[in-house]
């Protein structure tokens, strides 16, 4: 087995993510219908969708979550994925090995699982299955490829224990970070690159107070339109079909994407973004910029009822302590 101490960095890439949701006629029309990707429909319990030749980018399955339940990342070799398990393994974290069924149905040949923050399980797979099936989708295609398929954005009340789990884990490098006020909340939001892509992961936290204000596990994903049209006409396509807009077109401080927030069926958002700039490895130094967007980003059809609810999911938080794996987290990082 591969030393767990050789760098990962730049061998992971975002690979696929897994949805438990009741909700599937909602989801089969705003992936398809509204956002433009490829659907296939495996049964009454499960749906797929893709973004480029991979078999599989989101698995939809049934169950009452509404929420992203799994994250898989894929390897760029077997050597890595030994890595990172022996990594995960030498922690004393348990490690569980996907079945040919579960492989199958991500598109990948080799899978690992294992615990992550939030109660998301983290995956590791190699060699993604590429489908010879024609791309049936509304637009011209998905930024993908080294990138990977785009980001995560979760809220953490423990935000240092997360950005060190990804450290540990993925050898996560701080690509730089965000500070923002919001109806009165000050938010710090960092951001995790583990690949050319800006970011990766980004861990939104409540400054000077541990609560987490968001109900899904996950505040929202990210994947990146080949075109400006193909944003323009996602955007059009989610008004025209009745789907809540969460955030207006923006563009925003650090990645200079172009982007807007869709509220999916379950609950978290949606970013369709375009052209963020990619991370030079040679010159890149993190900073911290005031504000999310330069421009933009208007919260859609928000009330003072919204707001609230905000604030009573955050008190709730601190009743329910947030899921971490101290094993893999050390100490945590400090704030940058």
């Amino acid at each position: 087995m591969s030393s767990p101490a050789a760098s990962v960095f730049g061998a992971v890439h975002l690979g696929h993510l897994v949805i438990e949701t009741n909700r599937f006629a909602d989801w089969r029309r705003f992936g398809r219908d509204a956002i433009g990707m490829h659907r296939d429909d495996l049964s009454h319990d499960l749906t797929r969708f893709r973004l480029d030749d991979h078999e599989c980018r989101f698995l939809l399955r049934r169950g009452p979550a509404e929420d992203v339940v799994a994250v898989g990342w894929h390897l760029d070799d077997h050597t890595t994925f030994e890595q990172i398990e022996a990594r995960v393994r030498a922690h004393g974290v348990p490690a569980v090995e996907g079945s040919a069924e579960e492989a199958e149905l991500r598109g990948v040949e080799r899978l690992l699982r294992f615990p992550g923050p939030k109660g998301i399980t983290q995956e590791i797979c190699t060699t993604p299955v590429i489908s010879s099936e024609p791309l049936r989708m509304l637009g011209s295609g998905w930024v993908t490829g080294a990138s990977g398929l785009g980001h995560v954005a979760i809220t953490s009340a423990r935000p240092a224990l997360m950005r060190g789990y990804f450290s540990t884990v993925f050898d996560a490098r701080l690509t730089d970070c965000i500070e923002e006020t919001i109806s009165g909340v000050k938010l710090r939001i960092r951001f995790l690159r583990v690949n050319e892509r800006h970011h990766s992961i980004a861990i939104a936290a409540v400054r000077g107070l541990p609560i987490d204000p968001v109900r899904t596990r996950v505040q929202h994903l990210n994947i990146q339109c080949a075109g400006l049209d193909d944003l323009a006409r996602s955007y059009a396509r989610v008004h025209e079909l009745g789907f809540d807009m969460a955030l207006s077109i923006g563009r925003h401080t650090n990645d200079k994407e172009l982007s807007f927030y869709a509220r999916t069926p379950s609950g978290f958002e949606w970013e369709v973004g375009w052209n963020p700039l990619v991370v030079d490895e040679t010159t890149w130094e993190p900073r911290t910029h005031q504000g999310i967007s330069d421009w933009g980003h208007t919260p859609v059809g928000q009330t003072i009822i919204d707001r609230l609810d905000q604030f009573r999911l955050g008190a709730r938080s601190l009743l329910h302590p947030e899921q971490t794996v101290p094993a893999l987290s050390g100490a945590g990082l400090p704030d940058d």
